[in-house]
């Protein structure tokens, strides 16, 4: 195991109690600190179910996570998790949606409100503020979450199909927002997606779920260069990754 890794799964297994469904198993990665990670592979091969598990929010059957070298469940620096749905509270605004998780470590007063202003500036809310979700449109909402989940400055973010909800122009639109995001707030993430160019496009490595119970079939290194831009995905080495990457789904699918 890379020693230098700051996120960690070392032979994990998940079995849903009820069934029981056994979903996971042997999964092992090494993600190091700053780096972007996307997940691949067909639907219901439990990559939300693995998302869950590095968040904290599942307790795995066997083996061991670790964030920067403490378990899971016992570590210091926060993370921020985004789902496909916004999850926004409709009875608050972007500014107190945003808010909610400095109230809950008691973070309060000027230094809230800068954090919660900053933060919705980043995301392009500006003069926003006030609106309810109701008043938003689907990318705005999306950045409202993104901006919740990055306020208390998390060491982790998690996007767990984050733009899946949207049409094809605004999720385009919002992987290059989530670029500039993650280039002006440097962050280690991991994200779960169906979208190969997507997965091309934002990520350093791309790790192809596949198999029953599923593990991680095939860890493929993008080496495009950064910053990204959609005009990439024409280039030979954006074309050669999506083949790779398709060709390591059609595998692990056929296992």
């Amino acid at each position: 195991m890379n020693q230098d890794a700051f996120l960690t799964a070392v032979n994990v297994e998940y079995t849903f109690d009820d069934g029981p469904l056994h979903v996971l198993t042997d999964v092992n990665l090494s993600i190091p600190a700053g780096s972007f990670v996307a997940f691949l592979g067909p639907s219901g091969v439990g990559k939300s179910t693995l998302l869950r598990l590095l968040a904290g929010l599942l307790r795995p059957s066997a083996g061991q996570i670790e964030l920067d070298g403490v378990p899971i469940h016992n570590a210091r620096a926060p993370i921020g998790l985004v789902f496909q749905k916004d999850n926004l509270m409709p009875w608050r605004t972007a500014y107190e949606n945003v808010r909610l998780p400095l109230e809950l470590r008691r973070v309060n007063g000027r230094e809230a409100d800068g954090r919660v202003r900053d933060m919705l500036n980043l995301v392009g809310l500006q003069g926003f503020e006030q609106s309810y979700p109701a008043q938003l449109s689907g990318g705005m909402a999306q950045r409202v979450a993104l901006a919740r989940a990055l306020v208390h400055r998390p060491s982790l973010l998690l996007l767990d199909e984050p733009f899946g909800s949207l049409d094809a122009l605004t999720r385009e639109r919002m992987g290059q927002e989530l670029l500039r995001i993650w280039q002006a707030m440097p962050v280690t993430v991991a994200m779960v997606t169906h979208s190969i160019n997507e997965a091309v496009l934002l990520a350093d490595v791309v790790m192809v779920m596949g198999g029953r119970p599923a593990t991680i079939a095939e860890t493929i290194p993008i080496n495009l260069m950064r910053p990204r831009s959609l005009e990439m995905q024409g280039e030979p080495v954006f074309q050669a990754c999506t083949r790779q990457i398709r060709a390591a789904i059609q595998d692990s699918d056929s296992r």
